[in-house]
């Protein structure tokens, strides 16, 4: 531990802070991370807090740049000496923040941001850990969805030039490759570009029929316009980073696109989730679930301040160190998944608590992600 991190312990506060974009683009990210982290510190305060102390959060905005989420990942730590660090939407923020991170020694809880090094970084002790989706599972997942749709058996892939798109084309290809397969295409994209005519022009001449997504609404819908303006139509398949806008920006073009989930409100609600929607649309003034854009980032963050509530208790300190032993610990039933445990130190692959099993599947369908299963689509898959 270092010296930092011996210092701010001693005076150990009972806030969970929170690094996300706010502001841009993602902001949805951000508010779907406050409103799964809120409710259930609500809920937790309700029965008495953790430890005899009231839980409180603090979000700070990192616009999706990764100085900005290093610089909050310490003024949460070593100003706030909050207890625990939730992770946010950018890939590019979570890997940046790991050096400080294991640095300081505080436990951190990715929440959305998927990348697969973020959390598998090679730090021993590991402070890092994830109730998301990992991008080596989600890049099996998806894989295996697009061989199932593909006629040709050649799929293409489309992925972002930042270090989310770059750390998952390892990950596409060593699925594949499992597959005893190659992909037909690997096509890269800049934030920003909006003609994507060239890439798609090439997927489509290499005969694919499915293409992956590893992009954000913004240029999934740059590709989507692509498509059409040179009549390609293939199935396609996305990682959760076209699972917020999508369907608003590009309208009619993103019916039958695919996306993967951990959690959605959206379709028909057992007790759980109408439980939680119900507090939500109290809290927030919604009216309807398409109002949330980003229902993984719900319920991930919810689970997750749960699992680190239960941590707090069993470790029975608010010390970084014993929590983070204790998260190895907790057995929790929660809205994604059954966390039994929630964290294995037997296993580097485990400091992701949400497994593949628990992955789900969504369709756009006029403007609106649904349950696959609960469309037209589902039907004929």
């Amino acid at each position: 531990m270092s010296l930092l991190s011996t210092v701010a312990v001693a005076e150990q506060m009972p806030c969970i802070g929170n690094s996300s974009a706010t502001t841009g683009p993602a902001a949805f990210g951000g508010q779907a991370i406050k409103m799964g982290a809120e409710i259930a510190i609500e809920e937790i305060n309700g029965t008495g807090g953790v430890l005899g102390k009231k839980l409180s959060f603090i979000q700070y905005d990192d616009a999706g740049a990764p100085p900005r989420g290093v610089d909050n990942t310490r003024r949460i730590a070593l100003a706030d000496k909050c207890i625990a660090i939730l992770g946010g939407y950018h890939s590019t923020v979570a890997v940046a923040q790991a050096e400080p991170v294991n640095d300081i020694g505080i436990p951190y809880v990715g929440v959305l941001a998927a990348n697969t090094k973020a959390i598998e970084n090679g730090h021993n002790p590991n402070f890092m850990f994830r109730v998301s989706a990992k991008d080596k599972w989600v890049a099996r997942y998806l894989v295996d969805q697009a061989l199932k749709a593909s006629k040709s058996g050649k799929v293409a892939f489309f992925y972002e030039n930042t270090g989310w798109g770059n750390g998952a084309i390892a990950d596409v290809k060593d699925a594949m490759a499992k597959k005893g397969k190659e992909l037909a295409a690997a096509e890269t994209f800049n934030w920003g570009d909006q003609d994507m005519s060239p890439q798609v022009i090439r997927a489509r001449d290499a005969g694919a029929d499915v293409a992956l997504f590893w992009a954000l609404d913004r240029e999934g819908n740059q590709i989507l316009r692509s498509m059409d303006k040179v009549g390609w139509k293939p199935t396609i398949i996305g990682a959760w980073g076209i699972a917020g806008n999508l369907g608003e920006l590009a309208g009619p073009l993103a019916n039958g696109v695919e996306v993967i989930q951990t959690y959605t409100f959206m379709g028909s609600m057992d007790a759980k989730k109408l439980a939680l929607w119900d507090k939500v649309k109290a809290k927030y003034g919604l009216k309807d679930p398409a109002e949330i854009k980003m229902g993984s980032g719900v319920a991930n963050a919810y689970d997750a301040v749960h699992i680190i509530a239960r941590a707090i208790e069993k470790a029975q300190s608010y010390d970084w160190e014993k929590v983070r032993q204790a998260l190895y610990t907790v057995d929790y039933d929660g809205l994604v998944a059954e966390y039994k445990p929630a964290f294995d130190p037997s296993d580097p692959e485990r400091q992701d608590a949400i497994l593949p099993k628990y992955y789900k599947l969504t369709v756009w369908v006029d403007g609106k992600l649904l349950p696959i299963e609960q469309t037209a689509y589902g039907k004929t898959n």
